[in-house]
C-alpha cells in the first residue's frame, strides 16, 4: 500500500503530460522524488542536489523541491524556466517556457514574498510574476505579461503591466462563456 501511495505521488502529473514532452515528466517526476528524499536524514537528503544539478544545468529549469506545487502541473516546452522556492502553485495549472515566478525587492531594500497560484491557472511563455500577489483560479496570464499586482479569479490578462483585458465566466463545468471589459 505504501509503496503503491509513493508510485502515485512521484508519478501525480506524469499523466498530464504525456502531450508535452518526456523532459517535463523527468522533472517532475525527480522534483517530487526529491522532495521525499528532502525529508530523509542528512546523508540520503544530499540526493536532492542530484536532481538541482539534473534539471538546472542539463534542462535550465529552477524548481526547489521546497516549492509548494499542487498535483498535475503541466511544463509545457519547459525551459529557462524559474520558480522561488516560497512561490505557491496550485493545482492542475500550465506553465510555459521562458517563465520567472518570484519575489521583488522593495524599495527599503527587503525582499517581499512570492506570488501564490490558484487552481486551474494558465501561463503563457515569457510570463514573469513577481511580488506578494495572488493569481486567482482560473485565470490565464498572456505570453509576455509581467505581473505585478492580483489577478482575479477567470481573469485573462496581458500587456506590461499586465491588465485584465476580460472575464471567463464558466458554465456547466466546463465550457464557458467570455465577455471583454467594458
Amino acid at each position: 500500500m505504501i509503496k503503491n501511495q509513493l508510485l502515485e505521488y512521484i508519478f501525480q502529473d506524469w499523466e498530464v503530460n504525456k502531450l508535452t514532452s518526456l523532459k517535463s515528466r523527468l522533472v517532475l517526476s525527480f522534483f517530487r522524488t526529491s522532495q521525499l528524499l528532502s525529508n530523509l536524514p542528512y546523508p540520503l537528503r544530499l540526493l536532492t542536489y542530484l536532481y538541482q544539478i539534473f534539471t538546472e544545468i542539463l534542462f535550465a529549469i529552477e524548481l526547489p523541491t521546497d516549492t509548494t506545487i499542487g498535483k498535475n502541473l503541466q511544463l509545457q516546452h519547459g525551459f529557462s524556466l524559474v520558480i522561488n522556492r516560497h512561490a505557491t502553485i496550485g493545482r492542475d495549472c500550465i506553465i510555459r517556457h521562458s517563465t520567472t515566478i518570484g519575489n521583488k525587492i522593495l524599495s527599503d531594500g527587503s525582499v517581499s514574498s512570492s506570488p501564490t497560484i490558484g487552481d486551474h491557472v494558465e501561463i503563457g511563455c515569457n510570463v514573469v510574476i513577481l511580488g506578494p500577489i495572488e493569481i486567482g483560479d482560473n485565470a490565464v496570464i498572456g505570453a509576455g505579461a509581467v505581473v505585478v499586482s492580483n489577478v482575479p479569479a477567470h481573469a485573462v490578462v496581458a500587456g506590461n503591466p499586465a491588465k485584465v483585458i476580460r472575464l471567463n465566466h464558466f458554465h456547466s463545468g466546463l465550457s464557458y462563456v467570455s465577455r471583454p471589459l467594458a
